[in-house]
């Protein structure tokens, strides 16, 4: 989509820090973090939100979850929490799937 944040990303027309990249999807660190460790994970294919997920690409959301499983290893983090959120009324800023990896504090509630 040519007016998307994240498929400029991913086809370097904007710079990003990147974590990991391969066929399926790209992880680079999120430019304002809510944690000490903060990426996000992105289908290079054009998925508006989890309300655009079907069978026909179900499967790269797994990928993604193995990838987020394999960095956490990969990064030290022995607790994180992955968000994506789906709709404008829930904080969706960027309408393109996007899983966000915080790690590095605590994130319980109440906080404290």
């Amino acid at each position: 989509m040519s007016d998307c944040l994240f498929c400029k990303i991913i086809a370097g027309e904007i710079p990003s820090s990147r974590v990991y990249e391969d066929e399926l999807c790209y992880a680079f660190y999120d430019i304002d973090p809510q944690a000490p460790t903060h990426f996000l994970v992105i289908p290079k294919e054009h998925i508006g939100s989890c309300g655009e997920i079907g069978p026909e690409n179900a499967a790269v959301v797994g990928h993604i979850f193995q990838v987020i499983s394999r960095l956490a290893g990969e990064l030290g983090m022995e607790s994180f929490r992955v968000v994506s959120n789906c709709g404008e009324q829930a904080g969706q800023s960027v309408h393109h799937l996007h899983f966000h990896v915080l790690a590095g504090r605590d994130m319980t509630w109440p906080p404290g």
